[in-house]
């Protein structure tokens, strides 16, 4: 076979999916894996390529990014899961996964690193779709701004579950935090004595 074949670490680098999902998938007969002489995985590129749905010859697909955001490092297996959902739902409506874009910060944050790369993509035309788990994983406030931004570079929003994560009651937390810390640092400076201790208080009184 003249074909490259990936490891298990590079496939699921290249996917954005946790080992686990990619085993799950040769379970379910999602994706062909081969073994080696000594049992080992190796994927295919073209499975890859097939799952991201950049396989030549199919025409008139969606290009989708996938965007996933949680608050907080400590909600990073939550991240996992909300990637591996996402291009799972993607691949399904047979889209063609072009970005697997993930923030770990607060959505009222309006500098995220991803949320600009995924304002570059629209803006470059490289997608036609972005697909969130919920309408406050791309931000919490002004989605209808976001909306009407988006569609003006001919990207839909395609929200999976809904408005709100009503579970996320830490992410509202942080998010509330997050609001004090800026207030108070522009009141007080960043580096001031007195917004550590508003923003200590506000945790204390929260927690």
């Amino acid at each position: 076979m003249n074909e490259r074949l990936l490891t298990l670490r590079e496939a699921c680098w290249i996917l954005s999916i946790h080992p686990n999902t990619l085993r799950r998938w040769e379970k379910e007969g999602k994706i062909k894996v081969v073994r080696t002489p000594k049992g080992r995985r190796r994927i295919p590129e073209s499975e890859v390529k097939r799952l991201m749905g950049i396989c030549e010859g199919k025409e008139g697909k969606k290009r989708a990014a996938v965007y996933a955001r949680v608050s907080s490092h400590d909600q990073k297996k939550d991240l996992e899961r909300q990637k591996e959902r996402l291009i799972a739902y993607a691949v399904e409506k047979g889209y063609e996964v072009v970005a697997t874009i993930t923030d770990i910060a607060s959505g009222l944050n309006e500098n995220r690193k991803g949320l600009r790369k995924l304002f570059k993509l629209a803006e470059e035309k490289k997608i036609d779709v972005a697909v969130v788990s919920y309408k406050d994983r791309l931000t919490r406030f002004g989605f209808k701004y976001l909306e009407s931004y988006f569609k003006s570079h001919g990207v839909e929003i395609e929200v999976v579950n809904g408005d709100v994560n009503r579970d996320a009651r830490k992410e509202l937390v942080e998010d509330l935090i997050f609001l004090v810390t800026s207030f108070a640092g522009r009141i007080y400076g960043m580096r001031s004595k007195k917004r550590r201790e508003v923003v200590n208080c506000v945790r204390k009184a929260l927690s």
